[in-house]
């Protein structure tokens, strides 16, 4: 492609809404256009780049033995009403009204498939012996994004790899859950990609285990745990501690209790502000009804609760914080003011509270808060689990290492969904003894556009983009300079055609600027090998050759400009081969 012949308007300034480098890179580089808060035409380049990291993503899906079909992104709502996801995704879900002659017909726009694909394959699976199956699709989806952010990487409109698989054993989805995994391993490193495997929680989406692939970034939404020593790594709603339970008694240095009044003060910072006191000597006191049944949960003032590490330890399925009428019924106190000290609920604390010694916490009476409650002789404790959100430097729950905080943005995720969505939509299967059971179901989702916003956020310098060259929207850039001499860019040209036609992705720049303004253009937009061709080395039969990794440029004679060229990219395709796991 000549340059002169495509669309890329690049930008000088830095746009005033642009928050985050690779909404700004992407913008200036001419690959995106905003349309609205949350949709954005893709422009040439940003097309290209698109339907490279998208070939990448289908070939090693069509290498797992998955079938690509293509659903409807108009849905029923019916089907989320069945599987109670209409509720579930509350505003996040793009649902509206359409009239037809005489009736008015609710839809949905798909925010992803698993009703859709359930409800087809309810209809043709019906034995055994028609699974292991595993479809997937590359398509758009719509989810009202309240916020919509960050270029790219936040939007209400984006397209997605979503796969589905179809079982009747808990063995045949766990392989294919590896193979999936393995070839999400595949995707994100041939596209260039750093990446995290991290555990996760399933969600909305539901489901009994999940991971989450990551790329660590300074403006990544999410937060990861890991730790470097044994690669544990998990999302901070999965994440897991290597604490243990502590001894549980009385310090011999506990004080006598000490009621304060703390009048129209609730919060631990307020609680702290007043008192003079640091969150750590501080228990708080959490109300939750589990499976309808009120608790107390215990953390230390500075840490947060893990709803899904409280879940799993109480062993309940319903969980939500309790509303004030309950706090009032269990506590005697309105809210602010719980404490262990005689509460009528149950008692579950985090491993962290037994330390706190001598610590001040909630008096259970309205405006009045206990200091030097201590545990053994204050309230009762038989044990203590993991609850909190983890923390840097918390020790790994692999046994060795400490853990750190680092951002990520969620690239993909893959789940073992179970029986969850062919329970409720019926899609039941007869297993060898002719037994009707429901089909057991994996999900397995990419964000296209978001490998696309990873690598611009975490691959660019100064200059501008560094595409690697699997998915850069060209491999090569020739720059010709002097394109305005009828010599010089006829030969350029003959070059860029061999490049062509040994199969290379070349864009010749044919524009009549200055040396300087191509040469910023071809770094903002970060093609990897920039070809200079014309001007003095050309008279003295010299091109020069420029990786845009590189700091120095190389001097190649211009018989074995072609020979160079076509070596340099095949030894580079060879090294980014190499780190591409089995």
């Amino acid at each position: 492609m000549r340059w002169s012949q495509t669309f890329i308007p690049t930008m000088k300034e830095i746009p005033s809404d642009a928050e985050v480098p690779s909404h700004q890179l992407m913008l200036r580089a001419g690959f995106i256009r905003q349309l609205m808060a949350g949709a954005y035409t893709y422009l040439p380049l940003g097309v290209r780049t698109l339907k490279k990291a998208e070939a990448i993503v289908r070939q090693e899906m069509d290498a797992t033995g998955a079938l690509e079909i293509f659903m409807p992104a108009l849905q029923p709502i019916d089907l989320f009403e069945r599987t109670g996801r209409k509720e579930a995704f509350g505003n996040v879900l793009i649902n509206f009204n359409v009239r037809r002659g005489d009736r008015n017909v609710h839809l949905a726009l798909g925010p992803t498939h698993e009703e859709v694909v359930t409800d087809l394959m309810s209809r043709h699976i019906s034995s055994h012996r028609q699974m292991p199956l595993t479809v997937y699709q590359i398509q758009t989806k719509f989810r009202n994004e309240e916020r919509p952010r960050f270029g790219i990487l936040r939007t209400s409109e984006f397209l997605m790899k979503d796969a589905y698989s179809f079982h009747s054993s808990l063995e045949s989805l766990n392989e294919t859950y590896q193979k999936i995994y393995r070839a999400y391993c595949r995707i994100f490193s041939r596209c260039g990609l750093e990446y995290l495997p991290v555990e996760a929680e399933s969600g909305p989406i539901g489901g009994d285990a999940s991971h989450e692939f990551m790329i660590p970034a300074a403006n990544g939404e999410d937060r990861i745990v890991f730790c470097k020593k044994t690669n544990y790594a998990a999302n901070l709603e999965r994440a897991e501690t290597g604490r243990t339970p502590p001894v549980i008694a009385t310090s011999a240095d506990a004080k006598a209790v000490a009621k304060l009044h703390t009048p129209n003060v609730g919060s631990i910072e307020t609680v702290c502000k007043l008192l003079k006191c640091k969150p750590e000597k501080m228990v708080k006191t959490l109300i939750f009804i589990a499976d309808e049944k009120p608790v107390a949960v215990l953390l230390r003032g500075d840490h947060e609760a893990n709803e899904g590490k409280i879940r799993r330890a109480l062993g309940v399925k319903v969980l939500e914080l309790a509303d004030p009428d309950t706090i009032l019924k269990v506590t005697g106190a309105p809210v602010g003011f719980a404490g262990p000290v005689g509460i009528k609920c149950p008692i579950f604390a985090d491993h962290d509270v037994p330390l706190v010694v001598n610590a001040i916490t909630g008096a259970n009476e309205g405006d009045y808060h206990l200091a030097n409650v201590n545990v053994g002789r204050d309230y009762s404790l038989e044990t203590t689990f993991d609850l909190r959100n983890a923390a840097a430097g918390d020790p790994s729950p692999r046994g060795e290492g400490t853990l750190e905080l680092v951002h990520g943005i969620e690239v993909g995720h893959v789940f073992k969904l179970g029986t969850k969505y062919s329970t409720s939509m019926d899609a039941l299967y007869d297993d060898e003894s002719e037994t009707r059971k429901p089909i057991i179901m994996g999900c397995y989702g990419i964000g296209v556009n978001r490998i696309l916003a990873g690598l611009a956020e975490t691959r660019h310098d100064e200059q501008g983009l560094i595409w690697p060259l699997a998915v850069a929207p060209y491999e090569v850039i020739v720059s010709v300079i002097g394109a305005n001499e009828t010599d010089t860019l006829s030969a350029a040209e003959t070059f860029y055609q061999e490049l062509k036609a040994a199969g290379v992705d070349v864009l010749l720049d044919d524009r009549d600027l200055r040396p300087g303004v191509k040469f910023k253009d071809a770094d903002l937009i970060g093609i990897p090998l920039r070809v200079n061709y014309g001007g003095k080395g050309l008279k003295e039969g010299i091109v020069e050759l420029k990786w845009r990794t590189s700091a120095d440029s190389q001097r190649v004679a211009t018989a074995d400009a072609l020979k160079t060229v076509l070596e340099q990219l095949a030894e580079r395709r060879r090294t980014d081969a190499a780190s591409v796991p089995e």
